[in-house]
This record gives C-alpha cells, structure tokens and sequence, in this order.
C-alpha cells in the first residue's frame, strides 16, 4: 500500500483517456474497471467515449453488490466477481463463505460443494467470475454448475445473508493527506 505521503487524487480522465487510446489503436480489444462503486462508475460514463466492457469487483454471497450489479446491468457493463469464495489463503481471505451455514445447507439440498453454491449463484445473479484454482478435481467442478439452478427459496435465504465486504487493508487507503478521509469517501456510502 502507498504511504500517505505518496497518495494522491486518481486522474480517472486522464487514465480512461490512455486507456481508450490504447483500445483505438488495436491494443486491445475491450478496456475495463476494477473495484469501481455505483458512483465511480457513472462518474466515468459522464465523459467516457468508450463505455468499460467490465467492472471487476469483490462480489459473493456475503457482499452481493446488487446496487452495483443492477447500475452496470442498466449500462451495458459486464460485472465480474473476484473471491467468490471468500479468498481463503490470501492476506485478505476469510472461511465465512465457505463455512456458511445457510450456504452448506443449500449445497447438502443439492448434492454440490459450497463452492458450487457460490459460482452458481454468481452465474445465476447474472454475473460473470473470475475463479483461482488449481486443484484440478475443483476446476472440474466449478464448470458443473450449468445444468441444475439454485430455486427462489435458494435465492432468498442468500439474500438474507448479513453483507460484508472481505478487503480488509482498505482503511491503508484513508489517511488525513489523502484523496480518502474516509471508507465513506472511498466506496462511496456502499460498503
């Protein structure tokens, strides 16, 4: 993380300004955000020529981001989730997904993993994902999620699950000095 001394205001113009050049030019063929709340991103349509493909944000059973989801729905951006499955293993991961007990009921209701629960639902939210494995007995499984459907009593215990984000070095980012004063000021009320 930057020190506050080397923070500053992100110049969100002049980067998506590069990054449609870069996509002008040939590139690459689709540009896109990451980690961009509702209003972030409508800042960005309010003076980008070319909308982002993809916003890629932390998205799972436990922060399901609807505001976000229904916003880039409505613009035509595609959302991706990161840690579905709550990131266990990295410096920011957590079990509470995995260790769900409304989730492994609905996965024992199934016959699936609480990982295929999670993907599944991501899948059926309208969402796309990016999974990490490399296990491959779970890779296998994460593509076996196409020919069931969680039900609408599925869907609603999910939704009833109490929302957390699972970044926890964000407050890194909240100094005096810096663009963020507050986790307010960097999500933007949707944390």
């Amino acid at each position: 993380m930057p020190t506050e001394e080397e923070q500053m205001p992100m110049d969100f113009k002049g980067v998506w300004a590069a990054m449609e050049e870069a996509q002008r030019l040939g590139l690459t063929k689709s540009i896109g955000i990451s980690n961009f709340s509702t209003k972030k991103t409508q800042h960005m349509l309010s003076f980008a020529t070319i909308p982002p493909a993809v916003n890629q944000v932390e998205m799972s059973p436990f922060w399901q981001q609807k505001k976000l989801r229904d916003f880039c729905k409505a613009n035509g951006i595609v959302v991706t989730a990161f840690s579905p499955l709550g990131a266990i293993g990295t410096s920011w991961g957590a079990n509470h997904v995995l260790e769900s007990k409304v989730l492994n009921e609905i996965a024992e209701a199934h016959g699936k993993s609480v990982a295929q629960i999670c993907i599944r639902w991501v899948y059926q939210v309208g969402a796309t994902l990016a999974v990490k494995s490399y296990n491959k007995e779970r890779l296998k499984q994460n593509v076996q999620v196409f020919d069931w459907e969680l039900t609408e009593d599925d869907l609603e215990k999910i939704n009833q699950i109490p929302q957390r984000k699972l970044m926890t070095r964000e407050e890194e980012l909240v100094t005096a000095t810096g663009p963020y004063k507050s986790l307010d000021d960097l999500w933007d009320g949707e944390f």
